[in-house]
């Protein structure tokens, strides 16, 4: 390509330029025309603007939802040194936080909550709370040896017929047959767990026969209880029916059965409570010796009347039985023989021998004799009874 002026060299006076000069200078500025020309994309260079572009919609997408849903507006921040985390680590970090506290927190609060109703599940009782102080109505566990005092008093409370056992120890004791709870058997001597198995049950039936069967507390004769002893111990079952046959002091049936005259009292309800153990050793002459000391106590109400008066009376009894080997003993087999009993009756009219328990209402005039011997805890099961005639007829102070 070539420029020529319209005037010629002599016309304008001016020098002319060089013809190389001249194309130098066309193919330089095509150069740089071309060069600054714009330029139709490439297909891969198209393929990866459109890929950013879709991600950045699609993420653009889900932070408009995830607003939408926490209802709080976030301002995002790029993630650098100078930042901290990003905003999305953050929220993973506090989610993880709270599922944390959700795990270990509300177990925790929970227990917390528990301990301050109940300070007596605490061990070693570090509130000064005693189990027997507690009214909470937990049962006690069942009695393994003697107690070294007597049981705490519970919440005042007087006895209703809607809690017969209020303001007593006794409301946390077992009810009935299931105080009475037998050991484990083993073979003694000569005779065998199975064997010792049996004497064992039958002394829960001879103290359930006598003191919770409800014809015995009805002041019926005491049936079941019978049906244990052994016939062939001398004197035994005889002794028993002149007992129950014709009352009297020295041969009173109350030192082995508790019955209430039911023209007198009545229980209220169907439950008696009841504390106690029984334990067994190898005895004399090829035997078994059973040892029982237990407590029941009696809620009862005026039997006439319209009274709604409710007391209590407390009876305790030590019994000890042996169930002799019957391939060496002329016995009943299954049978026991009885060969000590003792008792301890709280609130009952003293020396009065009818064969009845006759608990001291405060709205009646009190029977029987006054009061001579000591002042006693019917409850207190760490001391040792003494025998009715050593000790006298006491006063208890509760019931």
């Amino acid at each position: 390509m070539s420029f020529v002026s319209d005037k010629q060299p002599e016309e304008t006076g001016e020098p002319a330029v060089p013809d190389d000069v001249w194309e130098r200078f066309a193919r330089d500025s095509e150069r740089d025309i071309r060069d600054s020309a714009p330029k139709e994309p490439s297909a891969r260079a198209r393929m990866v603007t459109e890929r950013l572009r879709q991600r950045d919609a699609q993420e653009a997408e889900r932070a408009s939802r995830r607003k939408a849903w926490k209802g709080t507006q976030r301002t995002a921040q790029p993630e650098g040194w100078r930042t901290g985390p990003a905003w999305r680590e953050m929220d993973g970090r506090a989610a993880r936080r709270r599922r944390l506290w959700a795990i270990i927190g509300v177990p925790l609060a929970v227990a917390v909550l528990v301990v301050a109703m109940k300070p007596s599940l605490l061990p070693g009782d570090p509130f000064g709370t005693s189990a027997d102080a507690s009214a909470d109505g937990t049962p006690l566990p069942a009695e393994t040896a003697a107690p070294t005092a007597p049981p705490s008093g519970s919440n005042t409370g007087s006895p209703t017929r809607e809690r017969p056992f209020a303001g007593s120890p006794a409301e946390r004791w077992a009810d009935g047959a299931a105080g009475i709870v037998v050991p484990k058997a083993t073979p003694v001597g000569s005779l065998t767990k199975e064997q010792v198995a049996t004497a064992l049950r039958q002394t829960k039936n001879l103290l359930v026969g006598a003191n919770l069967d409800p014809a015995t507390l009805r002041g019926e004769r005491p049936e079941a209880a019978i049906a244990v002893l052994d016939p062939r111990q001398p004197g035994m079952v005889h002794d028993v029916n002149r007992r129950l046959r014709a009352p009297g002091k020295g041969h009173d049936p109350l030192t082995l059965f508790s019955r209430f005259d039911p023209d007198e009292a009545r229980l209220v309800g169907n439950v008696v409570k009841t504390r106690g153990r029984i334990t067994f050793k190898k005895g004399k002459d090829a035997s078994v010796a059973i040892h029982a000391d237990y407590t029941f106590v009696y809620p009862v109400s005026p039997a006439r009347g319209k009274s709604t008066e409710v007391t209590r009376t407390i009876v305790r009894r030590v019994l000890d039985v042996a169930f002799l080997d019957p391939r060496k003993f002329q016995v009943t087999p299954g049978r026991l023989t009885i060969s000590k009993y003792t008792e301890d009756i709280g609130n009952s009219a003293c020396d009065v021998y009818d064969g009845f328990l006759h608990p001291q209402f405060r709205s009646a005039t009190p029977s029987g004799a006054p009061p001579t011997g000591p002042t006693t805890d019917p409850y207190d099961r760490s001391r040792d009874i003494q025998p009715s005639a050593a000790a006298g007829c006491g006063t208890v102070s509760r019931t």
